[in-house]
């Protein structure tokens, strides 16, 4: 099996044209990998029981980074948290976003009045940061990085990883490096942290440890995603509740993280292994025949981690390159630990959304 990085974190919003917007002006997301409306139909055991309808848009920043995959539901209204978000409530709190810059970054960002939640900091490892909210409630770490694929001359890269509430700081430390290879502790450390007091909830005293993967990431699309992380944290003061408690997958917030992944038979016998078994599995319905996504294919599932955040598995087969040229990229016969050749990887920037809406014009 292998893991060539985060692919993706998915948003879920009530207006996806507005978010892509402004993830496109602030963070540099401009390049539409694909789009599509269908019905999702396998999710049920996190929509209810019941089919729901939705749009959905899969964006990248090509300096480095994972994507977003940014999620409205078409037919039901999208719905907030029952409690506001606070820091250590279980499941993915917070998105990482890597930078080249953290103060540059929040310099612009004070300039065009975003919601600063926290001034540029040191975190216990050293390395500068800070956080933001954006206009849709979504609480954002900018993490200063020396990973890159190329050089946009923008200020920000793509998704770097997340902050997650946890119960339990061993189970969740044994879930990410067994199953997602986080085998690295960059620090492990507990109290009340300055660079959190603006954070709802950060002025509690926390349990914190930040995790990292120790190997290189392979296969195709490894060089784009590049090195991740993952920031565990569990409030010390107060029970937590849980972020989607009470509400359904692609509800307003960060609704699952996803790894592009090659080998999806053994990661699954490896999963079961670990005892967080696949909830949703694309192959149950069509075995290895491709699950259609509209413009892309593949397979799919989902597991949880041990409180419930949701962690997806995509093994992509067909993606579109440049879509306008109808160039697709056929990966099942591609091998599976070699990285594609850059040139194919910078075709991506044929797919780039320049204007403000026009993703939802072309």
């Amino acid at each position: 099996m292998v893991i060539s990085g985060i692919q993706q974190i998915g948003v879920g919003v009530s207006d996806l044209y507005q978010a892509w917007d402004w993830y496109r002006e602030f963070f540099g997301f401009d390049i539409r990998v694909f789009e599509e409306e269908a019905i999702a139909e396998l999710m049920l055991p996190y929509t209810g029981g019941s089919p729901q309808s939705r749009r959905a848009a899969l964006t990248l920043n090509l300096q480095g980074g994972g994507g977003f995959e940014i999620w409205q539901y078409t037919k039901r209204t999208s719905l907030k948290p029952l409690n506001e978000l606070l820091l250590g409530d279980l499941g993915i709190f917070t998105g990482k976003i890597k930078c080249r810059n953290a103060q540059k970054v929040y310099d612009k960002f004070m300039k065009a009045g975003i919601e600063l939640l926290s001034e540029v900091h040191e975190c216990p490892a050293g390395i500068n940061n800070f956080f933001v909210r954006d206009p849709f409630g979504n609480t954002f770490n900018i993490v200063e990085s020396t990973s890159w694929f190329k050089n946009e001359n923008k200020l920000t890269g793509g998704s770097y990883g997340a902050i997650l509430g946890v119960t339990d700081m061993e189970a969740s430390k044994k879930f990410y490096k067994a199953i997602l290879g986080y085998d690295e502790v960059v620090y492990e450390t507990s109290g009340k942290f300055d660079g959190l007091k603006g954070i709802p909830g950060g002025e509690q005293t926390f349990e914190r440890v930040l995790l990292k993967h120790s190997q290189p990431r392979k296969g195709g699309f490894s060089p784009i995603f590049g090195p991740s992380q993952i920031e565990l944290i569990k409030a010390v003061d107060r029970v937590p509740n849980k972020i989607y408690e009470g509400r359904y997958w692609g509800d307003l917030g960060f609704i699952h993280l996803t790894f592009d992944i090659i080998g999806f038979d053994e990661l699954r016998d490896l999963c079961t292994k670990e005892g967080h078994p696949f909830t949703v599995d694309s192959t149950a319905n069509q075995g290895d025949e491709s699950f259609d996504m509209g413009e892309a294919a593949g397979h799919f599932s989902y597991i949880e981690d041990p409180d419930g955040a949701l962690i997806e598995f995509i093994e992509t087969h067909r993606v579109p390159v440049v879509k306008k040229l109808g160039i697709y990229l056929n990966l099942k016969k591609k091998d599976p630990e070699k990285p594609l050749s850059k040139w194919i990887l910078r075709a991506f920037a044929f797919n780039r959304i320049k204007n403000k809406n026009q993703a939802n014009k072309s």
